[in-house]
């Protein structure tokens, strides 16, 4: 799997470069690569939608929609931008970088979209089908086998009552409009017990990136051994959690924007 040449190398510099390394010109593009992130973003779309379309004749509007949004996931994008390398090719301000802008998921994940909307511009959209196919929905069959498409909210939940707690509460923690990006901070609690944050552009992603982070904890043996719903966080949860870990909200997020 690798990205073709571009013809139009300026498209595949606009496709590289962050909006923070225009503040200090390090890149040669003349825009950041968000316009190209939101074309690739309809081209992603379109390819994903016709071949789920094709694959499953019989599927529901609903489970195409779900199977779809796992395929093309923050988190699918950005590990095929890390097997192409695509973080060492980025043109990121000093700043981005020493915040690990190299290794960002959410800036990993834009950037395939950008790369993807390049790709479309400069050869066309059989050439950017063709990488989709290979870098992309290659997953697919992974994605059906782990049933890994079904709706991360109701899965949490499903497990957390099959425990015998309480249906799962998620709380907006923070709301941050100071980008051209708005993201919310959610959390997902059982009872009196945070379980896991994640940020997302609205609401509803945050909510499912939540619950598939808080999924993860419910099968960590060593997490479970202190579950304690009834309680705010004991000092034996405490001494549980790796050092290092977050013990605040914006701290345990996932950054999936």
């Amino acid at each position: 799997m690798q990205i073709p040449d571009f013809k139009d190398q300026q498209l595949w510099v606009t496709a590289l470069t962050h909006r923070s390394a225009l503040n200090e010109r390090a890149s040669q593009a003349t825009e950041s690569n968000e316009r190209l992130e939101y074309l690739g973003d309809a081209v992603l779309e379109l390819v994903s939608t016709e071949f789920l379309y094709r694959q499953l004749p019989d599927a529901s509007e609903g489970k195409l929609t779900a199977i779809r949004s796992s395929l093309v996931k923050t988190t699918t994008l950005s590990s095929v931008a890390k097997q192409l390398g695509v973080g060492e090719k980025l043109f990121l301000s000093r700043g981005e970088e020493a915040n690990g802008g190299r290794v960002n998921e959410a800036i990993l994940a834009d950037t395939m979209e950008a790369i993807i909307g390049a790709m479309y511009l400069d050869q066309g959209l059989d050439k950017a089908r063709e990488f989709i196919t290979e870098a992309i929905l290659s997953q697919y069959d992974q994605i059906m086998e782990n049933k890994s498409y079904i709706d991360a909210k109701t899965a949490f939940q499903e497990e957390v009552q099959a425990l015998g707690y309480e249906t799962p509460v998620y709380r907006v923690e923070k709301e941050d409009t100071s980008d051209k990006k708005r993201r919310y901070l959610v959390s997902a609690w059982v009872g009196q017990e945070m379980i896991a944050c994640a940020y997302g552009h609205n609401k509803q992603v945050a909510e499912q990136e939540a619950a598939h982070l808080a999924l993860g904890r419910l099968v960590d043996d060593a997490y479970m051994s202190t579950f304690s719903p009834a309680d705010p966080m004991s000092d034996a949860k405490k001494a549980a959690v790796p050092v290092g870990e977050a013990k605040t909200p914006e701290d345990m997020a996932k950054d999936v924007i």
